[in-house]
């Protein structure tokens, strides 16, 4: 192995690290970002462009200035990813189990079970560790999309209009039609039960 590619490599298990370090990710995830090229240190995505500056050859100068990295072929790239993959896995520091829970802790206050099983689909984590995940998140749902209600809307609906944007609301944030239909019903109870009082 050349210098240059054991470089490349130790640079690849930087960028995992430095991903890992950030927030928990799924091996999918992490395998998705590091298979993207790294951007040049310096560059920018999109590049600014002074007003007294429209030529391109700003541009040129930036990149031609900008330090060579060091790359892996790209037809080993996906098999050195893959190592380095299975590597975090068997020390621990790539778990879908905790980057599953971590999701379920900081989604279920704001959103319903269906959302959160999306994402987590999205995100390439296994079925059965979804199922657990949801079983957990269904326990609670009912008192969060309650909370969830109450916060967005003062009063229960008037009329069918109000009734379908309150369900629109609830279900953009991932509720099921039957948990809407308990969550307005019983926000409408508890609005009765409080002018009765008065």
């Amino acid at each position: 192995m050349t210098t240059a590619k054991s470089k490349a490599i130790s640079a690849l298990r930087e960028r995992a690290l430095a991903l890992l370090a950030r927030r928990e990710h799924t091996a999918l995830e992490l395998k998705r970002k590091l298979m993207r090229k790294p951007q040049q240190p310096g560059s920018r995505r999109f590049p600014r462009q002074d007003a007294e500056d429209f030529s391109a050859d700003a541009d040129v100068v930036a990149q031609a200035d900008a330090p060579e990295q060091p790359a892996i072929p790209d037809d080993e790239l996906e098999e050195h990813v893959d190592q380095l993959l299975q590597d975090f896995k068997q020390r621990g520091w790539l778990s879908e189990q905790r980057f599953t829970e971590q999701v379920v802790h900081a989604r279920q206050q704001k959103f319903g079970s269906m959302r959160i099983a999306h994402e987590l689909k999205q995100k390439g984590v296994d079925d059965t560790l979804i199922a657990e995940a949801m079983q957990q998140v269904k326990q609670d749902e009912f008192s969060h999309a309650l909370q969830i209600y109450r916060k967005k809307f003062a009063q229960p609906p008037a009329s069918r209009e109000e009734w379908a944007k309150q369900a629109r609301f609830m279900q953009s944030r991932g509720f099921s039609m039957d948990m809407i239909k308990r969550v307005i019903n019983a926000g409408n109870q508890v609005e009765t039960t409080d002018s009765e009082d008065r």
